[in-house]
């Protein structure tokens, strides 16, 4: 699907943007889908509609407005777009995702779609996904499919190159999960971020370790990810799902083993968003301490 030196950048870097991985027809029935929850959000004040664990399903951002849509957050597409469901699980991003992991079979874990739509506030704070999905390693890819164009401008995800090989920092603070790692980790690495953007139907394939964040959009042009992420078929999920969904654990890619695989790490298990999504957590609005 990808080349070897693709693999190796991947590893070398802890991400690769790859372009056309979906065709025009299948970036056309996710925006098509996504325009219609858009528009939907125009009738609500807040997050509606519900998923696994009860959580509302369409998360908005404090700017949203009937006038001026900030749909932020789709948790769980698959569950209710065959569109996204088939992409997921079936497509060529699935494929590619499995062939960074390597070895035996890849697993899908959850997914969402994360909005700037124009002239919108969501941001996102320096983090690494792995806080808050920790397995019993770390062979895990998040695919971002950028579902709209991605511009340097229009809010795109900023990556710090081999901070995957790097440790894995505290995203607790003051006794709070807040999801994203102290400032003066931030002044110490984050200081030379790399853009990573591209027209619809590109992904970008990011290690589950990497440092990443993300500005938000003040652009007339909107900028929606659809996220998957899949893991190793032998990393054991450690604690509860954050995006729970019908199709979690699926196997996309190889075959099952009935084998865990483990690698050293020493982190503090995160904490469940209690609203919709982790952008409360970063906002420091979640209600839950431990």
């Amino acid at each position: 699907m990808i080349e070897q030196a693709q693999i190796e950048q991947f590893h070398r870097d802890g991400f690769l943007v790859v372009q056309d991985v979906l065709s025009a027809e299948e970036v056309a029935a996710l925006q098509h889908d996504f325009d219609q929850w858009v528009e939907d959000s125009r009738s609500h004040e807040q997050g509606w509609g519900e998923t696994a664990d009860g959580r509302a399903r369409f998360d908005l951002e404090g700017d949203h407005r009937p006038d001026h849509p900030s749909l932020r957050r789709v948790s769980s597409p698959t569950e209710i777009s065959p569109a996204y469901q088939r992409v997921a699980l079936h497509s060529r991003m699935a494929a590619i995702s499995a062939q960074l992991i390597g070895g035996g079979g890849t697993r899908f874990h959850h997914s969402k779609i994360n909005s700037k739509l124009p002239h919108t506030a969501t941001q996102v704070k320096w983090h690494q996904d792995f806080l808050f999905t920790p397995h019993s390693n770390d062979d895990i890819v998040t695919a971002l499919l950028m579902v709209s164009e991605v511009t340097p401008q229009n809010g795109p995800l900023n990556v710090i190159p081999g901070s995957h090989k790097g440790p894995l920092w505290s995203h607790w603070h003051d006794q709070r999960f807040t999801g994203s790692v102290d400032d003066t980790v931030v002044d110490d690495l984050c200081h030379d971020p790399v853009a990573c953007y591209g027209p619809a139907g590109s992904v970008c394939f990011m290690h589950t370790r990497l440092l990443h964040a993300s500005s938000p959009n003040e652009t007339e042009l909107p900028r929606t990810l659809f996220i998957s992420v899949y893991a190793a078929e032998d990393a054991l999920p450690f604690g509860e799902n954050p995006l729970p969904s019908a199709h979690a654990g699926l196997i996309v890619a190889g075959e099952e083993s009935g084998l865990v695989r483990s690698t050293e790490n020493h982190l503090r298990l995160p904490q469940k968003p209690r609203g919709a999504s982790f952008f409360v957590q970063q906002a420091g609005q979640d209600s839950v301490t431990a």
